[in-house]
């Protein structure tokens, strides 16, 4: 198989706890892979609108539960 291969961030720190934004940092850093909570207070309103919509166009719309 030729090309790059993916190379799990956690993989090297198997059984110790890891922080979720260093992952996070990692992966978009080291692989080009972008992971953000639609509703993380540090973007502005306009930032989670667009986020929100790439995602319901790639992915389509969450099912939202009522409970």
């Amino acid at each position: 198989m030729t090309g790059k291969h993916y190379r799990c961030p956690l993989g090297q720190w198997q059984g110790q706890p890891r922080d979720a934004e260093a992952v996070k940092r990692e992966g978009w850093r080291d692989q080009g892979i972008l992971v953000i909570n639609t509703e993380d207070q540090r973007l502005d309103w306009a930032e989670r609108q667009i986020l929100k919509q790439i995602a319901e166009r790639l992915y389509g719309r969450r099912e939202v539960s009522h409970g």
